[in-house]
């Protein structure tokens, strides 16, 4: 990256991705998409990063989507290439084992709803508005689709999607999109209090836990329940699943090696 769209950030066990328009409403564009990702691959290989955070600079937006200053540009494609960079960028955080968080302190539009939905736990303000409003400039949240199917009722989803009006954060939160809705001076401390309850646990059950629940998703009961009892036998080899039950025993703290 040539620029400082992106702003990647170690915090302590945390990796804080932060979207650094906010004059553009940390508006999408190549630059932006190839941080986020860039941050996504840094963090995996730091052992000692335990939770991804990705958030936007400023109070007044998260991500508003694509960026539309040029218009062609927003929505050009290669058609000599199979991918898009913006799927990419959702298929890299599907495959990711390491959890990661949504800070969304502003406005989360059209692209931007895929960023919240590519992530595994999300905090909002209750300022916060959310909205798929690509149908009034002529698009429709395609990609966007893939991952917010599967988290919001599909009545929901149409609405939002066919409408392309906006809605609340505490409606957000209704329809599965957050975890926690929070006044904006407590977005700081809610976030970090989530990262608190992740980064004592066991980065190897994490990881695998991760793992095998990208792999079920698609599976039907019979092959899900086949594929989970024999991952749930390997993790009990591993390093922490040992260290894990003699605390136990022990009446202590575990100390995760991560193996």
């Amino acid at each position: 990256m040539t620029d400082n769209s992106v702003i990647l950030e170690k915090r302590g066990q945390a990796f804080w991705i932060t979207i650094n328009r906010p004059d553009k409403r940390n508006a999408l564009n190549g630059n932006v998409i190839a941080g986020i990702a860039r941050g996504y691959r840094d963090a995996h290989d730091d052992k000692d990063v335990r939770v991804i955070v990705l958030t936007g600079a400023g109070d007044k937006s998260f991500c508003a989507g694509a960026d539309l200053q040029n218009s062609g540009a927003a929505f050009a494609m290669d058609y000599s290439r199979p991918n898009v960079d913006y799927a990419d960028l959702l298929r890299l955080s599907q495959n990711s084992t390491k959890p990661a968080i949504a800070r969304v302190g502003g406005v989360c539009m059209a692209g931007g709803m895929g960023l919240l939905c590519m992530t595994d736990m999300a905090v909002a303000g209750d300022h916060v508005i959310f909205g798929l409003p690509e149908v009034k400039v002529g698009v429709f949240p395609m990609q966007v689709m893939s991952l917010l199917q599967s988290i919001a009722p599909p009545r929901l989803v149409n609405e939002w999607a066919l409408t392309g009006e906006p809605f609340d954060a505490n409606s957000a939160q209704a329809a599965g999109l957050l975890n926690y809705v929070v006044p904006a001076v407590e977005l700081d401390a809610k976030v970090d209090w989530l990262i608190g309850r992740i980064v004592d646990k066991s980065p190897t059950a994490i990881r695998r836990g991760k793992y095998a629940m990208r792999a079920i998703a698609s599976m039907s009961f019979d092959e899900s329940i086949a594929y989970t009892e024999s991952q749930i036998a390997l993790l009990a080899m591993t390093e922490d699943a040992k260290e894990g039950l003699k605390a136990f025993s022990e009446k202590r703290k575990p100390t995760w090696p991560g193996r």
